[in-house]
């Protein structure tokens, strides 16, 4: 039987030490054994946000705190910056628009990062903007976003920056108090480690202070209620319970590694499938490369959803195509979460099988040699 596993940026493997603790027998969520669970998920989620502030966790994709992030900070025709650049900045856009926002869209080509030179002068052209709302890394084109530059503009100006770290969080560095970043929000599905179905979101005083005037309608996703539960190490509605025991057990797992050796293996890896592509003669697509995942350019004359197709269908190996515009052009295999540099080259022997199958022409093997090269040498 042929070995399936995931490459792709989302969803992500689940170790087996994870699988085991996400397997324990039901316990009920009101109880003292559950809350010292959360609490030591809520101390491990501030370690990774790099917070000292609040890290809310909510029973959803990580989409759900995003709209959540929308309609507790602002109140009707609020004026906000979305920062383009992929599907999921323009995700920002849509949210905002949803719920009655005044919406300025700050078109980033793909695969590029924001200019902080155009980004002041849209600021300064339009002085009422309450927030900023973009992405660390925007996993559609494989792109990094220098948060940290966006951060300093936004705290000069005294305006909210509210970052999707969906993809991004444990690969990218993102140092969120140091920075002055008012809003994260990420998913558990990525680099945490753990199916889908858990959200978070870091919350700054500044943050909080916005939550306390929003007009918006929102009942599931209220932050107030959420905060004050959080105070007691607790959820406003049913947790999700064996979700939150395996976060725990993720969590530890991390800080056992610890973070900065994580953002430095997997910077390694990025740069090991980087050299590979350039090895077979392929471009990869962003000009700011993610440490996340990597978008790399399909050969002429082979669409890059034939490549994820073959992969998948007859080797068991998820990567992920391209989306809207770029859906035959890119392919984009994920550095993230429990993904290994064995797998890393595993997914390369396999991709070598399938270009030379669809006759493009390389050196075998390769991409093996200059991955071992980078990881190794």
């Amino acid at each position: 039987m042929k070995r399936r596993f995931l490459m792709t940026p989302g969803p992500s493997p689940v170790p087996l030490f994870v699988r085991e603790s996400l397997s324990q027998e039901m316990m009920h969520h009101r109880t003292s054994e559950f809350k010292e669970i959360l609490k030591k998920a809520h101390e491990g989620l501030k370690s990774i946000f790099c917070t000292e502030n609040p890290v809310l966790v909510l029973s959803s994709s990580g989409t759900g705190a995003m709209e959540a992030s929308v309609s507790n900070l602002f109140s009707k025709e609020d004026k906000v910056l979305a920062i383009g650049g992929g599907k999921f900045g323009e995700r920002w856009a849509e949210i905002a628009k949803a719920f009655g926002l005044n919406v300025i869209e700050m078109n980033v080509g793909w695969g590029t990062a924001p200019s902080p030179d155009e980004l002041t002068k849209i600021l300064d052209d339009n002085k009422d903007i309450k927030a900023v709302l973009t992405t660390l890394c925007e996993t559609s084109t494989a792109t990094v976003f220098d948060v940290e530059k966006i951060a300093k503009i936004t705290n000069e100006k005294d305006i909210l920056l509210v970052v999707d770290a969906i993809s991004g969080l444990g690969q990218d560095v993102l140092l969120t108090d140091q920075w002055g970043v008012d809003v994260v929000v990420s998913g558990s599905q990525k680099g945490l480690m753990l199916p889908p179905g858990l959200s978070f979101i870091s919350l700054s005083r500044r943050a909080q202070n916005a939550i306390a005037t929003s007009n918006l309608p929102k009942y599931y996703f209220d932050l107030k209620k959420a905060l004050k539960s959080h105070a007691n190490d607790d959820t406003p509605y049913t947790s999700a319970v064996s979700l939150i025991v395996g976060l725990a057990t993720a969590l530890e797992a991390i800080k056992k590694e610890g973070l900065e050796v994580r953002w430095k293996k997997f910077s390694k890896m990025a740069e090991a499938t980087r050299e590979a592509a350039k090895a077979l003669g392929l471009e990869t697509f962003s000009q700011s490369p993610s440490d996340s995942v990597t978008a790399i350019v399909s050969p002429e004359n082979i669409k890059s959803s034939d490549i994820v197709k073959i992969l998948r269908g007859e080797y068991g190996l998820s990567i992920a195509g391209g989306q809207a515009d770029f859906k035959d052009k890119i392919f984009r295999i994920a550095h993230m979460g429990w993904i290994s540099d064995k797998d890393l080259i595993e997914c390369f022997l396999l991709l070598e099988k399938v270009l030379g199958g669809l006759g493009y022409e390389f050196e075998q093997g390769i991409s093996k040699l200059r991955l071992e090269e980078v990881l190794y040498g």
